[in-house]
């Protein structure tokens, strides 16, 4: 059970933050980084479920990453060691393998992509492929963080705050941004709403705006 009975605590003012185990870090640290990114991309997650155009199945899974999103950000926050108090929440294989299966289910249904597409459309679709870039940022921030701490956990009597981070949380985030991109074209009625790019912007088709300019 969590009991959050006062939000400010002002413990932060220094420029450092607690991790998981109760270490104090700078808030600058690739490790907090990374899952400051992963609440970022949960809470445009949330703008996008605000969106009355995403179908019922969408949201459904939506609402799983959600829930997981979560637990990646109290994975990138715990550092790794051999033993704990208690255990903490980590990301496991088992949650990838249903990402990639949530993306070869979606695919499945739409139609053919013969182009690269812009980001637009319905708001749903919108929303998504800004979820999308920002679940990319968590991921390269999580990857920089494991460059930074590894991933081998930190042995008995080590300090808190000390240890590696688990790969499985980038890899996770890793596949969810190719769903969110699946995702994102469901929402534009199986791919027909979608946006193609046309390299050069089309202005072949428009000569008199090269002599405007």
């Amino acid at each position: 059970m969590v009991n959050l009975t006062k939000i400010y605590t002002r413990t932060g003012d220094d420029g450092t933050t607690a991790l998981g185990d109760n270490g104090r870090t700078r808030k600058t640290d690739p490790r907090l980084v990374a899952y400051a990114d992963t609440d970022e991309a949960n809470s445009v997650l949330g703008v996008a479920l605000s969106s009355a155009d995403l179908p019922p199945e969408v949201r459904e899974t939506l609402t799983r990453v959600q829930n997981d999103l979560f637990d990646v950000g109290a994975d990138l926050c715990m550092p790794l060691r051999t033993s704990y108090e208690w255990e903490p929440l980590r990301v496991k294989a088992e949650w990838v393998d249903e990402l990639e299966a949530d993306c070869d289910r979606y695919n499945e249904g739409l139609t053919t992509l013969r182009s690269f597409i812009l980001p637009g459309g319905t708001p749903g679709s919108a929303h998504l492929h800004v979820a999308r870039t920002v679940v990319r940022r968590a991921e390269r921030s999580s990857w920089e963080a494991l460059e930074t701490y590894g991933d081998q956990p930190a042995g008995e009597g080590a300090g808190k705050g000390e240890g590696g981070v688990n790969p499985l949380a980038a890899k996770y985030l890793n596949r969810l941004s190719d769903l969110l991109f699946i995702l994102a074209r469901v929402a534009n009625t199986a791919g027909e709403g979608d946006v193609l790019w046309r390299p050069g912007g089309g202005r072949d088709e428009a000569p008199e705006r090269r002599r405007r300019t």
